[in-house]
């Protein structure tokens, strides 16, 4: 295991700045999700700390080893891709052990090491079979098992459940939080899903435009979110604004409260019409439009019985509310 830390590290292609000079350090043990929106560099970080991307300023040490120009099999890092790149005339067990097998290491010790990553990700039964054989989620097993066996000091995941159903995706966001448990391994993962980040990280970093705009636990991001970029992107449904003379009321320049921190109260400030009403079981959400404000989202538990174009009052605790000044989170 190693820590990973980035120095002002810069990536430059010809003219265009992608990342601008940024400073980062990925606690060891730790299992840290890089996420934002598209073009953001997320993945252009991994493939940095991978050694895939050269470096255009700056450094990246690893475990307190500069590996800034290091060749990506003098890293100690071990990858796993969105696609699986199996070979499908290989059976499981030919697939986990063939980077081992290249590199010349003896049959025996191999063969030690297949089955341990088989006995971790649950495909000792499957050790047999090609990949044709198996599921989706069965697939991504493999190849984290090619990655595992290799003992590497940094795991890197770049979207590595992006082509699996939902079903499978929720699965194997547990699976991964487990292994990270297990096995207590640095991981580095990539992602633009904040549900990916706020399920399995114990670290956050939020990108955008090459540059960190807030880096935490995900129950920190959250709850005190530094601008209102990372107010909008963390959580689900996104977080309703407010701004103009509301907000200035409010106590901000924008003001922001999450959809499940508003509430139903015919008591409340805001009269709102009903727009839609999408009915989820163990919840509802409910878009109006608020005269005051605009469209907005509230999330109640259990199933409410409101149709579209029914008027509604709108309430909500003082204390929920996030005010922004200058682009900067207010206490």
């Amino acid at each position: 295991m190693a820590d990973v830390v980035f120095t002002a590290v810069q990536k430059r292609y010809g003219a265009v700045e992608i990342i601008p000079g940024l400073d980062l350090a990925i606690p060891d043990g730790s299992f840290t999700v890089l996420v934002g929106p598209s073009g953001c560099g997320k993945s252009t970080l991994l493939r940095m700390i991978a050694g895939l991307e050269e470096v255009s300023g700056g450094s990246i040490h690893i475990g307190g080893d500069d590996v800034t120009t290091r060749d990506p099999s003098q890293r100690g890092i071990a990858m796993v891709f969105q696609s699986y790149a199996l070979y499908p005339h290989m059976s499981v067990a030919d697939n986990i052990g063939f980077g081992l097998k290249l590199s010349g290491m003896p049959k025996a010790e191999i063969a030690a090491r297949v089955k341990d990553a088989a006995d971790t990700l649950q495909l000792t039964h499957l050790l047999d079979r090609k990949p044709k054989q198996l599921s989706g989620g069965q697939r991504q097993r493999v190849a984290i098992g090619r990655a595992i066996v290799r003992k590497p000091k940094v795991f890197l995941f770049d979207e590595p459940l992006s082509n699996l159903d939902a079903a499978l995706r929720a699965q194997m966001r547990v699976e991964l939080a487990e292994l990270h448990s297990r096995i207590g391994a640095t991981m580095v993962y990539v992602t633009h899903d904040q549900v990916e980040a706020m399920t399995m990280a114990d670290r956050i970093v939020v990108l955008n435009g090459g540059r960190i705009e807030q880096a935490g636990a995900p129950m920190e991001l959250y709850r005190k979110p530094a601008t209102p970029f990372v107010a909008g992107f963390i959580g689900s449904p996104k977080m309703n604004f407010v701004t103009g003379p509301e907000a200035e009321k409010l106590g901000g320049e924008l003001v922001g409260v999450r959809p499940e921190h508003l509430r139903i109260d015919e008591t409340g400030p805001w009269t709102a019409t009903i727009r839609h009403v999408e009915h989820l079981g163990a919840e509802t959400l409910i878009h109006a439009d608020a005269e005051a404000i605009g469209p907005i989202t509230i999330k109640a538990e259990g199933d409410v019985p409101l149709a579209s174009g029914k008027s509604i009052r709108i309430g909500f605790k003082p204390e929920d509310l996030h005010r922004f000044v200058g682009g900067r989170r207010q206490e």
